[in-house]
C-alpha cells in the first residue's frame, strides 16, 4: 500500500530520525511511503514557495491510498492535510506517542488511532492496516 505521511515540520530538521524510523517501519511490512520531507526536500536541502509546496502535497497526498498522521504532536499544516485527505476519500490513520492529545475532529475523520511507546510498535502497526 502507498501511504503518505504527514508529520509536524521543523525549520531544523530536528525530527528527521522519527521521520526515517517511521518510512522504514512502514517498508518492512512491504509498504510504500511518500515523505514531503524526504521525497520531495531532499531531507531539508531543497525549500518551496508556500504555493509550491500545498501544490506537492496535494498531488503527493493524491497519488496514495492512504494517509498516515503522525500526531504527538499538533500542526495546522497537519489539519490541513488532514482535511484535504478526507475530503477526497483518501483513508486516515493516526499514530501518536502515549499521553498525545488528539483533537475530536480527528478522531472523527481517522479509520484508526493507534498509541505507541516506542518506535518498534509502529512495525505490528503498519502490517496490519489495511484499506
Amino acid at each position: 500500500m502507498k501511504l503518505f505521511l504527514s508529520i509536524k515540520f521543523y525549520e531544523d530538521s530536528s525530527n528527521t530520525d522519527l521521520i526515517k524510523n517511521i518510512i522504514a517501519s512502514a517498508k518492512i511490512s512491504g509498504n510504500e511511503m511518500v515523505s514531503i520531507f524526504t521525497d520531495y526536500e531532499n531531507n531539508g536541502e531543497k525549500h518551496f514557495t508556500p504555493n509550491e509546496l500545498m501544490k506537492i502535497t496535494f498531488e503527493a497526498i493524491n497519488s496514495c491510498d492512504a494517509m498516515v498522521i503522525e500526531f504527538s504532536e499538533k500542526g495546522v499544516g497537519l489539519g490541513i492535510e488532514a482535511g484535504y485527505a478526507y475530503s477526497k476519500n483518501i483513508p486516515i490513520f493516526v499514530i501518536a506517542k502515549t499521553n498525545s492529545d488528539i483533537s475530536d475532529t480527528l478522531k472523527g475523520i481517522s479509520k484508526e488511532i493507534f498509541i505507541y511507546n516506542n518506535l518498534n510498535e509502529l512495525n505490528d502497526f503498519f502490517s496490519r492496516i489495511r484499506i
